[in-house]
């Protein structure tokens, strides 16, 4: 499995100083002004955002659960399901309550949030990005744009929003910490019915005239909980640092991950179809690694040089409510 896809790609002169400090900037405060002079329209577009948030909230309560490669304890020959050591072993964790978005984050979502606070929009670069660029996709931002996206709305609906933790999104992947393999309707993998079909992927680039599988969310059956495209349909950000020893050591409550690192952790996968699930990256327990201040326009084309190359189309976010008491959840 490839932990680190774009670390080497990446601009290797970004110290850990300065991505450490980057977390911190957020835009909230230049949110509020703003909003004070929205137009009708605008006041339209983010009521209808902020309701759709409320009502994709996914409550999920707190309990203890095993985190991690449970193959040697229930795989019928006691063989670890995973090839890879970063998901071992397998460690107790207890988390309190909290809210996971029930889908990703869209484009139409991200255009909300970027025209309310006066920013690009994310994913445009030029005809090619464009044309990836669905209302109802996965949208493609780096892992700052995350956060702040999540925490904006966090503050627009008084919750404390924020990217989910690494042991949050497992948890939930396996319907409240039960052995599940696959992060889908059944715990398996149906090709065609609950993940894509290899047919299904071609015939979609055929429709849209696009180059790549698009991540076009809602397509096949919720998990148990209620969420949405957890197995695929582009990696999301996770608030975690990215540690490959990090299991050996995690605190039992709440963890939240090393305290620096130069990787972020993402869970889920880029768009991909059933076979190629099975064989890599398809597990609720499977990790992966990249490094947070991808920027879009860092690199070029090496072929054109006339395009852009969005090295974060693959890179989504689905937002939590850290430590929800769910009477509040249901008066918001």
């Amino acid at each position: 499995m490839i932990k680190q896809n774009l670390a080497i790609i990446l601009l290797s002169g970004i110290t850990l100083t300065a991505c450490a400090k980057s977390t911190n900037n957020t835009e909230q405060g230049q949110t509020t002004i703003a909003q004070q002079n929205l137009s009708s329209e605008q006041q339209r577009k983010l009521q209808e955002l902020l309701d759709k948030t409320k009502k994709n909230l996914v409550e999920i309560k707190g309990g203890t659960f095993m985190m991690g490669d449970f193959g040697e304890q229930k795989s019928p020959d006691k063989l670890p399901y995973d090839s890879d050591a970063d998901s071992k072993p397998l460690h107790k964790v207890t988390l309190d309550n909290y809210a996971l978005s029930a889908t990703k984050a869209t484009y139409a979502d991200f255009d909300i949030y970027t025209e309310i606070t006066g920013q690009d929009q994310v994913g445009k670069f030029d005809e090619l990005s464009i044309q990836d660029r669905l209302p109802n996709s996965a949208a493609g931002v780096n892992w700052q744009q995350a956060r702040n996206y999540c925490q904006w709305l966090g503050k627009q609906l008084n919750l404390k929003m924020d990217l989910p933790t690494e042991a949050q999104w497992e948890y939930a992947a396996r319907n409240s910490g039960q052995y599940i393999l696959y992060p889908t309707d059944n715990g398996k993998i149906d090709t065609g019915r609950n993940v894509w079909s290899f047919e299904q992927r071609q015939n979609q680039q055929n429709k849209l005239n696009a180059f790549r599988n698009i991540p076009e969310l809602l397509k096949f059956p919720a998990t148990p909980l209620g969420l949405y495209d957890m197995i695929t349909d582009n990696y999301e950000w996770i608030l975690d640092w990215y540690d490959p020893k990090y299991y050996s050591k995690s605190p039992e409550k709440n963890p939240q991950g090393p305290a620096k690192g130069s990787l972020k952790v993402v869970r889920s996968s880029i768009p991909s179809e059933g076979q190629t699930l099975q064989m890599f990256g398809g597990f609720t327990f499977s990790r992966h690694a990249i490094h947070p201040i991808a920027d879009p326009k860092a690199a070029k084309d090496e072929l054109t040089k006339k395009h852009h190359l969005n090295l974060n189309q693959n890179n989504s976010v689905r937002c939590a409510v850290n430590y929800l008491q769910f009477d509040q959840a249901n008066n918001i």
